[in-house]
């Protein structure tokens, strides 16, 4: 074990360098693929991703990478700001919106259980919840339903609206209701715009077809058959169970204090961004994902049938690609949820995963530097912004709608 501190206050940041022996989930690579090897992950260039992101403003940052049995982890500054306890990646924290992957996961299996069509419309399976029968299940799961994210009235401001909401209990169809009461932003199949409704709907597509909670399904299909003893889904309650990093809101207004926005039901979000995890799991599930363990191959491939979704990525079923500065590319989702950033990704055959995590929300600045933590597990070394380039993330999983705080 290797470890280095940094002072940051009254806060001491920790960062951890551990190589342990982890199994493989993942099948072999495609030969074309497996001929260009990924460059070794650059852990100084993480850990300075991480360093700035708390000058930025993040109490907290943390990263782990999982490569083909070896493992790295990396964490600076803390996890509560009242007992300055020092973050580490053994913490849970709230994932935001790659709880999307748990969702597709457990359509795409019924999918294979022949439960459900993709291209069959939702009406189908809700009948009457849409207002155009045209909304396929694949339209939904793809961001191209065009029914509007709710999200982006709900917090509209930023901390009243968590306020709003933090103790609240949502049902799904309030959820789609609210969102229901706006035009639609695109004509079914349209371009990709990015909506938590869509994952509002893949919950009660799951609780319909299954006759279970969204919490059963994600418990049978994915926890328990990977052995995630750190993955939970405990909606409606407010703990994080456990050991866990606090998470803290930055207010809209600069220079205002941080709101520990730690608990809180996310029910405004459930099976669009309710999941509790840690970064270990999280490398497990994508691991096991991309190594073809949760479907069939024909779903895996459906899952990454891609629609343009800006200028460096795209987007699948519940999935994101993203293309980095060296030609690589990853595969798995951003979180957004209040307190907490996540970044969740894995090469295209699942043996380097990368999950890293900061304990605040709502800075863009903030945002766009835990990108760099992409170039710096994939490429072999740390972003470096182009002169005059501009902002690589504007808006983020909640309120997609809505300008962020730059920071």
């Amino acid at each position: 074990m290797i470890s280095a501190t940094a002072r940051r206050g009254t806060a001491t940041a920790t960062a951890l360098v551990c190589l342990l022996a982890v199994p493989a989930h993942a099948a072999p690579e495609p030969a074309a693929a497996a001929a260009k090897a990924l460059p070794s992950p650059d852990l100084p260039g993480l850990h300075g991703v991480l360093l700035t992101a708390l000058r930025q403003g993040a109490p907290g940052a943390m990263a782990r990478v999982d490569d083909h049995g070896t493992t790295l982890r990396t964490a600076v500054g803390i996890a509560d700001r009242k007992s300055l306890r020092p973050l580490s990646n053994t913490d849970r924290f709230r994932i935001g919106s790659v709880t999307k992957i748990f969702s597709a996961v457990v359509l795409l299996q019924l999918a294979d259980e022949r439960k459900l069509k993709l291209d069959a419309p939702v009406n189908r399976y809700l009948p009457g919840l849409l207002p155009d029968g045209r909304i396929t299940v694949r339209h939904v799961l793809s961001h191209r339903s065009g029914l509007y994210d709710y999200t982006n009235d709900m917090f509209a401001r930023t901390v009243p609206g968590f306020e709003a909401v933090r103790s609240k209990v949502f049902t799904f169809r309030q959820l789609v209701d609210r969102s229901l009461r706006k035009p639609r932003t695109t004509r079914p199949g349209g371009a990709y715009s990015y909506s938590n409704t869509n994952f509002v709907v893949a919950g009660m597509l799951i609780k319909k077809l299954t006759g279970n909670s969204v919490r059963t399904e994600y418990q049978n299909r994915i926890i328990e058959p990977l052995k995630l003893r750190d993955t939970f889904y405990v909606h409606p309650r407010t703990k994080i169970p456990g050991r866990h990093a606090r998470g803290y809101l930055t207010p809209d207004t600069a220079g205002a204090a941080l709101v520990d926005a730690t608990r809180q039901t996310a029910s405004w979000a459930q099976s669009a961004g309710a999941v509790i995890s840690t970064t270990r799991d999280l490398n497990t599930f994508l691991s096991a994902l991309l190594g073809g363990r949760l479907m069939s191959a024909t779903q895996l491939a459906q899952m990454q049938r891609w629609v343009p979704a800006g200028s460096t990525q795209a987007y699948g079923l519940g999935l994101r690609r993203r293309n980095l500065s060296c030609g690589v590319s990853v595969y798995g989702h951003t979180g957004a949820v209040q307190g907490f950033y996540t970044y969740a990704f894995a090469s295209r055959d699942g043996r380097r995963s990368l999950a890293a995590l900061t304990n605040t929300s709502n800075n863009g600045a903030v945002l766009n530097t835990m990108l760099g933590s992409l170039e710096s597990a994939f490429c072999g070394k740390p972003a470096k912004p182009r002169r005059g380039s501009a902002v690589v993330e504007r808006y983020e999983d909640i309120a997609p709608g809505v300008a962020l705080k730059l920071g």
